[in-house]
């Protein structure tokens, strides 16, 4: 009976469940989206490295953006500095410690540029960071204490150079100039390792870049004295609060600082910024979960309308049935059944499109260059398939006991 009463009117049914679809599959979309963010901030963190911690040049508050953010340029974090963490018995937990620089410029082979990023570093990139080579090594302990002219080139700028030529990449000479070296003939490096495909880590390509030894950037190619970062890889979580505390009494040390209102360094957590995003991206879907959830209040609005415009225009079959012997329990299970059959339907249909809709929305992620996964959680599903039904039977109600509560004979009479 449920059944070929809602049949009979299938344009009003359809338009009754719509809000109820559309609830349903914003709900499930918003949460698969969630978790695909919070699920994209982890691999970019265990991409680069776990247990990290960043020393950056100037004070600033360590929740907030560096100074550098602000165009400001500090110079108070020297090489010797880097060296000094990694070699002090008074960091011990630093499994890793690298001195950083970089800039933009343009990598030159034979008749073939390209633009791209490149990294000035030392040998300690390797323990800190996590990548693997896909031939040749990383820059030697040797190397960069010896000034040597190489790099190392991300698998992208490896594939723009040499694709397609079945030349060996290892031990060919390249030119490279930074932006500010426009008109200069570039400085010549010998490639000695390319870097396997790392993918994107918070919104940079690990592949689009290249590595040179410190020396060879600060001196040569930027024409500066100073690092722009120190990264510490600390041997466990548990340590990293002890690590910071010990790096901050050797800086503090090295750089003469009494007070430490005069801390011309930043020491920050990016295990602890992740989370931060973590929270951010829950708290944001917890938000719109909240605003998809209100069309389905919407939707439970509808159902309310259409069930009390159906009880009118059934008034005589309700009187009907009533007269031959239906109970007021009845006629109010059949119009109750009615709106959960809506919302029941409305939800499977909601499910199915926001399942579809979370899906493809994580191919565009992906192909847009994210590590982005699809996730449905089981208990968005329920939740939200159990919020509308329980929407048909809160607004349902009351239009079924309306109608269960109609005087056969009035109703018999109503025209």
């Amino acid at each position: 009976m449920t059944i070929r009463s809602l049949l009979s009117r299938k344009g009003r049914s359809l338009l009754t469940m719509l809000g109820i679809v559309i609830g349903v599959a914003g709900v499930i979309i918003i949460i698969s989206l969630g978790a695909g963010a919070q699920s994209l901030v982890l691999g970019q963190v265990n991409k680069l490295g776990s247990n990290l911690l960043s020393i950056q040049p100037g004070k600033s508050d360590p929740k907030g953006p560096p100074a550098q953010v602000y165009g400001v340029v500090v110079t108070t974090l020297v090489e010797s500095d880097a060296e000094a963490l990694r070699s002090s018995s008074q960091v011990p937990h630093a499994v890793g410690v690298n001195g950083l620089v970089r800039g933009v410029g343009t990598v030159v082979w034979q008749n073939k540029s390209t633009e791209t990023n490149f990294i000035g570093t030392d040998f300690g990139y390797a323990q800190v960071v996590n990548f693997s080579m896909m031939s040749g090594e990383f820059i030697s302990e040797t190397a960069n204490s010896g000034g040597a002219k190489v790099a190392v080139l991300g698998s992208k700028v490896a594939d723009a150079l040499f694709a397609g030529t079945g030349v060996d990449p290892i031990g060919q000479v390249i030119k490279v100039r930074s932006a500010s070296q426009k008109d200069a003939g570039g400085i010549p490096l010998r490639i000695v390792g390319v870097v396997a495909p790392r993918g994107s880590a918070f919104f940079q390509d690990q592949d689009d870049q290249i590595f040179v030894p410190l020396t060879i950037a600060e001196g040569q190619l930027l024409g500066i004295h100073y690092l722009q970062m120190i990264s510490i890889k600390v041997d466990s979580s548990e340590n990293v609060d002890q690590t910071i505390s010990d790096v901050t009494s050797v800086l503090k040390t090295r750089h003469r600082i009494l007070s430490d209102d005069d801390i011309d360094f930043t020491v920050r957590n990016q295990a602890a910024a992740a989370d931060i995003l973590k929270t951010i991206t829950s708290a944001l879907s917890l938000f719109l979960t909240s605003m998809a959830a209100i069309s389905l209040v919407v939707g439970g609005v509808g159902i309310l309308n259409i069930m009390l415009a159906t009880v009118a225009e059934r008034t005589r079959e309700i009187g009907l049935r009533k007269a031959v012997g239906a109970t007021n329990g009845m006629v109010m299970r059949q119009f109750l059944l009615e709106a959960g059959t809506l919302t029941f339907i409305g939800g499977a249909f909601g499910i199915i499109i926001g399942i579809v809709l979370s899906y493809l929305m994580a191919v565009l992620m992906r192909y847009l260059g994210f590590d982005w996964d699809f996730v449905i959680s089981i208990s968005s599903v329920l939740v939200a398939v159990g919020v509308s039904i329980l929407t048909g039977v809160i607004f349902g109600l009351y239009p079924s006991f309306k109608a269960s509560k109609l005087n056969p004979i009035d109703a018999l009479r109503y025209e």
